[in-house]
């Protein structure tokens, strides 16, 4: 007998979350397989653009963060590889040298203490929507979480290897989660790398169903009282830990180079 049909949506709620917290936990997995699995799940989800792009998550130390190296495509990354940086772009850890492009992540981790992972892409849908000046309008229930958190930089401040460039994108960022950079290609940061893999997927779909509806019609807008809540059901450690393990168990099927050891997620 069905005891829970009279319940009201909060109740619901909250028991699918506490449900959640019982069910999805962290990995195990390092700081360098995740960014490793990382590299891999982007590129299988039509982020690669040939070596354009740095994936980043900060290291141990402050002021250090782990990138790939230059030279290396998403698909050829492996937690083996991966290089230990400073600010500066200097090489602490590991053999080559880091896409100098890697400048404006320094930036946006000394003004965002929240931010833990970056990864920035040119992936094919968000660069043709960024060709438009258009900026990402969220009007589809999966990918709410970027509701009302993606920022628009409208004016290309050229090639991001100097520091003008890392001021201009790190301040049209602010506090928010995600950006389309304007004739560019897009950023999502994350306060795990968990979070930052399921934005960077879904701002990449969220780019592609824009413009698939743009072509047939006027996109129109969510309600945004719940487009809020959709965001913030969606937008918690536990589902961004279970989308990645998901995520995670494909790329190993097709890679399973690119980590040290056995994995179970």
């Amino acid at each position: 007998m069905a005891k829970t049909l009279q319940d009201s949506k909060d109740v619901l709620v909250e028991r699918a979350q506490r449900q959640m917290g019982d069910h999805f936990g962290d990995s195990g997995l390092t700081t360098r397989q995740k960014l490793a699995l990382t590299c891999r799940i982007a590129f299988d989800g039509g982020h690669d653009s040939g070596l354009a792009g740095q994936i980043s998550a900060r290291g141990r130390e402050p002021g250090t963060y782990l990138t790939q190296r230059l030279g290396l495509g998403f698909d050829e990354i492996t937690e083996d590889n991966l290089l230990l940086v400073d600010e500066d772009l200097q090489v602490l850890e590991g053999e080559g040298m880091p896409n100098p492009a890697n400048r404006f992540h320094s930036w946006i981790y000394r003004v965002r203490e929240d931010v833990n992972c970056i990864i920035h892409t040119h992936s094919l849908h968000t660069a043709a929507l960024a060709m438009l000046e258009v900026p990402l309008v969220v009007s589809q229930m999966d990918t709410t979480p970027l509701y009302d958190d993606c920022a628009f930089l409208k004016d290309w401040p050229g090639i991001p290897v100097g520091n003008e460039e890392g001021e201009i994108i790190s301040a049209a960022l602010g506090d928010k989660r995600a950006i389309l950079l304007a004739h560019h290609g897009q950023l999502v940061t994350g306060g795990t790398i968990e979070e930052a893999c399921t934005l960077a997927m879904l701002i990449e779909r969220a780019a592609r169903l824009q413009l698939l509806a743009m072509a047939a019609g006027t996109v129109q807008p969510l309600d945004p009282a719940l487009a809020r809540e959709a965001r913030d059901w969606t937008s918690t450690d536990r589902r961004n830990k279970a989308n990645f393990a998901y995520y995670a168990r494909r790329a190993l099927r097709d890679h399973p180079d690119c980590v040290t050891g056995e994995v179970r997620l």
